[in-house]
């Protein structure tokens, strides 16, 4: 019996020293310490995955460029655990080469950088970007220039001086405004390390003499946008076209007795939008002569209260993402969900929510992965896809479900071809399965045949350090989301419209560029960068209301770390910018909707409403009817707020919200922390005494 139990102790002492040699300890080693490089230029550099012998690893891992700075060919390494690579510089800076291993457990990656030092290259000319001719006395112009160097780069936050060669008729202030005094020619000049740029500008006398202002309405909301009609006339009553107006406000908050300020904003154009109720005094100004307009702003009004109708507890795991969708053949009749897992054991759990109210798991299907991270169902409800993140042969990729009978999950077929890093992200559209794909492009795949998928497409960026994170599909185009290169709408088989096809102001102005991609030949259509590095998702998003055409992206960022891993509340920030590309070539942010305390991760739009995952700022339902512009999140536009923490929750009483999806009169949602919950919208109890 000792015999036996001594066996046994050495059994597992072997066990457990076995596995903590799996995760030996590994180490990256670059040829040199750093390297330099001009603008324009390549150098070939091999590195290597040490293991703590010093020997090659016999592990894969990435290599990134910095994104928009610095490529690097190829991205991933052998399967020994060596790269050699090829780097370009494409702009100037002290930039970063990384490097990550591919590892089952996201806490066992070990990451490196290279510091790569690009000189500025010489100034080669700088570009006025407004060249007035005429200017008019007692008026204020402002003034921006571009300074562009001999790579034909703009050289961002150069020092450049402003200057007037009269100051008696026109100065520059200290931001950059030029303000004329008096009439008489002024020369302006730019001058950013000996390279100057100039031009001359005549200053003529004012004829203001008075200004009107106008409005439609006498009342608003908060959140609406009033156009400010304001014209300058002459001592004729004759419009001065070109006379600079400037528009200005102040304001009684409702509240006002507190002392707390009534807030709002307007734009260069006229357009005003208050942030809280009360009395503005709008004024228009010009030349000395000003007009004012008074208006009154009440409440939004929109609230309702989020009420519960159920919830389905997950707390032995993370939960990822989810998709709800209505049962087909036998289970007509009936919904059912899907939700993943992230960071646990490869599972995914198929839900009977037909009654919202009593959520039941009905069957769990489980592969070979770390993270679960998406989920998505077919349009007819047949085909399921479920993504793969820290397989331990490290071949992850998707695999395809059969979910005719959700209550026996089936799986059809595995696909990891050339998916060593993962498959972060799904979206399943006309048989075609687009993943994202080990974070740098989208691989298109056939699943006509379940059983049998395969390859038909790639949509890849040609920028540099590109990556993506996401993909959304709407009429024949995918919104992808791609961090620093923010969203991109591809055309892989939208319908052509021509103008005449315009349904009143109903109208995605992309489809209109649309017709000659497909699923094999995936066409750009339109593009907007995103400066902060951060865009995660994208939404489009057709305005009912107005008419505009929206990508809504979305941004994360943990500025403290992903804190899961180690069972701690994570605190991201992050929030949903509203991109108008009503004119595709010309896309402009209008407004932002930003929780100051929460991160954003997941969208779903309906109608004109948002639906917003604020991982720990809860499920936000969102008013975005009418025009938008400014802070969305200060305007009274929330509908409701929904707080999902429980104290049996994986983290407890921690809200961790990943995503929402509407269906039906419900809004299902899962959160990280404790599973699938699924609310109704209640109109407000009216107090006592109210009609």
């Amino acid at each position: 019996m000792k015999h036996t139990l001594f066996i046994l102790q050495i059994f597992l002492f072997s066990i457990v020293f076995g596995q903590k040699k799996n995760t030996e300890k590994l180490q990256f080693e670059f040829e040199v310490d750093s390297i330099e490089l001009h603008v324009g230029e390549t150098k070939e550099l091999t590195i290597k995955l040490l293991n703590e012998d010093g020997d090659l690893s016999k592990n894969s891992f990435y290599v990134f460029g910095q994104r928009r700075a610095l490529s690097v060919s190829p991205r991933t390494s052998d399967s020994t655990g060596i790269a050699t690579v090829t780097v370009k510089a494409h702009k100037p800076g002290r930039l970063r080469l990384s490097v990550q291993s591919i590892t089952v457990k996201r806490d066992d990656r070990v990451r490196d950088k290279l510091v790569v030092n690009v000189p500025f290259p010489p100034i080669d000319h700088i570009v006025f970007n407004q060249t007035p001719r005429k200017l008019y006395t007692e008026t204020s112009t402002s003034f921006s220039v571009e300074v562009i160097d001999e790579a034909g780069l703009t050289r961002e936050n150069a020092d450049v001086k402003l200057k007037s060669s009269n100051t008696a008729v026109a100065d520059f202030d200290i931001f950059g405004n030029l303000e004329t005094k008096r009439t008489g020619r002024v020369t302006v000049s730019a001058t950013a390390e000996g390279v100057t740029e100039q031009y001359n500008i005549r200053v003529v006398k004012n004829p203001v003499r008075s200004v009107t202002l106008s409005a439609e309405k006498d009342e608003i909301r908060t959140g609406d946008v009033l156009v400010l009609n304001a014209t300058a006339l002459n001592r004729s009553d004759r419009a001065i076209d070109d006379a600079p107006i400037t528009y200005s406000y102040i304001g009684q908050a409702d509240y006002g007795k507190f002392g707390l300020p009534a807030a709002g904003l307007v734009t260069d154009d006229g357009r005003f939008i208050a942030e809280t109720a009360g009395l503005y005094t709008l004024i228009a100004s010009s030349g000395g002569y000003s007009a004012q307009k008074t208006i009154k702003v009440v409440p939004r009004n929109v609230q309702k209260k989020a009420k519960l109708v159920g919830h389905g507890l997950i707390s032995d795991v993370l939960t990822s993402d989810l998709w709800v969708w209505a049962g087909v053949d036998k289970h007509e009749g009936k919904d059912f969900a899907v939700t993943g897992t992230w960071g646990s054991n490869g599972e995914a759990y198929f839900w009977d929510v037909t009654n919202p109210d009593s959520m039941i798991i009905i069957d769990t299907i489980t592969v070979d992965a770390r993270t679960v991270n998406d989920v998505k169902i077919s349009e007819d409800g047949r085909v399921g896809v479920i993504t793969r993140e820290g397989a331990s042969n490290r071949k992850n990729g998707f695999v395809i479900l059969d979910v005719s009978n959700p209550y026996n999950v089936t799986i059809s077929a595995e696909y990891n071809d050339d998916m060593t890093g993962g498959v972060h992200n799904v979206f399943i559209y006309e048989n075609h399965v687009y993943a994202v794909n080990n974070g740098r492009k989208y691989d298109i795949i056939n699943i006509d045949d379940p059983k049998n998928p395969f390859r038909v497409g790639v949509y890849e960026m040609d920028t540099p350090g590109h990556s993506i994170h996401d993909v959304w599909i709407e009429n024949g185009i995918a919104y992808s989301s791609n961090w620093s290169d923010g969203v991109v709408a591809v055309d892989i088989g939208g319908m052509k419209f021509d103008e005449a096809d315009r349904s009143q102001s109903q109208f995605n102005p992309l489809l209109a560029k649309a017709g000659q991609g497909s699923p094999s030949n995936p066409i750009k259509l339109a593009e907007m960068g995103d400066p902060t590095g951060r865009n995660h998702a994208a939404f489009p998003f057709l305005s009912k209301s107005t008419g505009n055409f929206y990508i809504v992206g979305g941004d994360e960022n943990f500025p403290w770390g992903v804190r899961a891993t180690r069972g701690e509340p994570s605190n991201p920030r992050g929030g949903f910018h509203f991109l108008n590309f009503t004119d595709p070539e010309n896309p402009k942010e209008d407004a932002v909707y930003q929780v100051p305390e929460a991160g954003s991760h997941n969208m779903w739009i309906f109608g004109d409403v948002l639906i917003a995952g604020n991982y720990q700022g809860g499920l936000r339902i969102v008013d975005i009817s009418g025009e938008l512009l400014g802070d969305i999140y200060n305007q009274g536009r929330e509908i409701a707020v929904y707080q999902s923490s429980h104290k049996e929750g994986k983290i407890p009483n921690a809200p961790m919200v990943w995503g929402a999806q509407p269906y039906k009169d419900y809004i299902f949602f899962a959160d990280m922390n404790s599973g699938l919950y699924c609310i109704q919208l209640e109109d407000l109890e009216k107090g006592p005494g109210a009609p």
